[in-house]
């Protein structure tokens, strides 16, 4: 594998809205950001991706893209973002942000453009087709229910239809347009000429589409089938694209670049994240992939930590020997990983640590998403209306049709939402958590008192300073190429704990957390040295002691 300059870095998440706010209207922007790179370089971050900054209505949170070349005024302005580049970059960090170009927003001009004329170029940026037996041309479903079908805006009295599988205010670009793909490509290299380091792509597994839109067996009462179902059905097929996009845009910028993509194959990994892949790497999304088989938040199973681990273990064996994966265990998509993945017990900062060394030890990239570093957990919301994401509204109004109750449907939505991710990060124990001096936009975490940065910074046994140790573990010179390069290779315990061994050419380095209530008992197979603890551990010669959450990381020399 060729050694590349990102190989050996720590990336950190910033959903930006609810980040650092500078100016009190209670939504985070791009001063806000700025105010707090000196933490994010005491922490041990390198790389910096975040998340949409764009035009958008927000229907999606930003994933609904208006310009691709203009900030949103909620952010501030494009000066704004070229002082927090040059700032990142005088702090030794890089900036990596979004691609979102599966879709638009229905706001964006090449889809006003397309509905005013359906003969215009623009038109054929987008899948605007003909409907079938008197209804849409195919039965998928949205990822925010519903078909993924709509009506043309001022074609409703025709038999024309337009594509999202998203919101339907977010159109799916049409790929399979040379034109649109040029329109693509001149905007990426745009973003890359101006300095960011690369990108994250968002959805980029959708891409590519059926063309005769055959439509799927049902997986539901509504008699839909799920979008993601033809996705994975076109997967293979996504090189087409794909090697067109990294040879266009980033392989001459030598780029980073992360692609969110479910199912790849062992097969086809090395197209994908291989010395010559489309992307850099791929984050590690095995865990949801799982839960997200179910149709619905009414049928998601949180994962055992058997579970959890055997996913995390079949991913690092897999990328062994072809690249590199992005390990993450939370996102701005995802509940938060110490609640949703912890036993109930360890939803706690004990949990937190553990979780953090299986995660920050593992081979590839790791990601921190914004308040994991602090131990953050999921946020009780009292009723639907305090969400604000539109997949939690829709799937309490599915659970309701079913005759759920209130209280059971908010729970749900409560345990498995994408919005326990996106509460305000937590700097302080003022009012507003330190985050503005405004209304938050949306609601706080209910231990923000307590559970904070200022609470942790200077705290010797935070879960903050826990993460900069294991951080600092990582990037150490001695164990450096143990850590960024060596194999992965798993340990078998039992099913309540999770460990494994980096193989490097002179040293082994063990990672082994205790996830249950009773204390482990672990022999070693030799001595070895100590190298970083959280909780209840010890070692003496052989013999490894931890207790409920105990993790140890132990070097053995060659």
């Amino acid at each position: 594998m060729q050694k590349k300059w990102w190989h050996g870095k720590i990336a950190y998440q910033i959903y930006p809205k609810s980040f650092m706010d500078s100016n009190g209207d209670g939504i985070g922007d791009l001063k806000g950001i700025m105010s707090r790179l000196p933490y994010l370089k005491h922490l041990g971050v390198d790389i910096i991706w975040i998340s949409p900054i764009y035009v958008s209505p927000f229907v999606d949170q930003g994933y609904d893209v208006a310009d691709y070349q203009n900030i949103d005024p909620i952010f501030g302005s494009m000066a704004d973002f070229d002082e927090l580049l040059a700032k990142t970059k005088a702090l030794g960090m890089d900036i990596i942000m979004d691609l979102v170009v599966n879709h638009c927003s229905s706001e964006h001009q090449w889809f006003k453009k397309a509905c005013a004329d359906l003969n215009s170029k623009e038109a054929g940026y987008f899948y605007f087709v003909k409907g079938r037996n008197g209804g849409a041309p195919d039965n998928l479903r949205s990822y925010f229910g519903g078909s993924v079908w709509d009506k043309i805006p001022g074609h409703e009295n025709e038999d024309l239809y337009y594509l999202h599988y998203f919101a339907k205010q977010q159109p799916d670009l049409n790929w399979s347009n040379p034109a649109l793909r040029e329109e693509i490509y001149k905007m990426v290299n745009w973003w890359l000429d101006k300095g960011i380091a690369g990108f994250r792509i968002d959805a980029i597994h959708s891409v590519m589409k059926d063309l005769s839109f055959p439509g799927l067996p049902a997986d539901d009462i509504d008699g839909l089938c799920h979008a993601s179902k033809m996705n994975a059905k076109m997967f293979s097929k996504l090189g087409i694209y794909l090697s067109e996009l990294r040879d266009r845009t980033f392989k001459p910028h030598d780029a980073f670049t992360v692609g969110e993509a479910f199912s790849p194959s062992k097969e086809v990994l090395e197209a994908f994240i291989g010395d010559d892949g489309y992307f850099s790497t791929l984050f590690d999304l095995s865990c949801r992939e799982v839960i997200e088989a179910a149709p619905s938040y009414m049928e998601y199973k949180k994962l055992t930590v058997k579970q959890f681990r055997d996913c995390i273990f079949g991913t690092q064996q897999m990328y062994n020997g072809i690249g590199m994966s992005a390990p993450i265990i939370e996102n701005h998509d995802e509940p938060r990983g110490v609640s949703y993945f912890m036993p109930p017990y360890l939803n706690n900062a004990e949990g937190a640590k553990a979780i953090a060394t299986v995660l920050m030890l593992l081979r590839g990239i790791p990601f921190i998403y914004q308040g994991q570093e602090i131990g953050m957990t999921n946020t009780r919301f009292d009723s639907i209306d305090e969400h604000e994401d539109l997949f939690a509204h829709d799937e309490y109004n599915k659970a309701k049709a079913r005759g759920w109750s209130d209280a059971d449907a908010l729970a749900i939505c409560n345990e498995h939402g994408r919005d326990n991710a996106r509460t305000p990060m937590l700097w302080d124990d003022s009012e507003n958590a330190g985050f503005t001096t405004g209304k938050p936009w949306m609601k706080l975490h209910q231990d923000h008192k307590t559970l904070n940065v200022k609470a942790q910074y200077h705290d010797e046994n935070s879960v903050f300073n826990y993460y900069r140790a294991l951080i600092a573990l990582r990037k150490s010179k001695e164990h450096f190429d143990c850590l960024t390069w060596g194999a992965f290779e798993p340990v078998s315990v039992n099913d309540a704990v999770i460990a494994y061994k980096r193989l490097g050419e002179s040293e082994t380095i063990l990672v082994v957390v205790n996830t249950a209530k009773e204390p482990l008992v672990y022999e070693t197979e030799a001595e070895g040295t100590l190298l970083l603890s959280c909780n209840e551990a010890s070692c003496t010669g052989r013999t490894l002691t931890l207790g409920c959450g105990g993790g140890a990381v132990l070097s053995f020399k060659k």
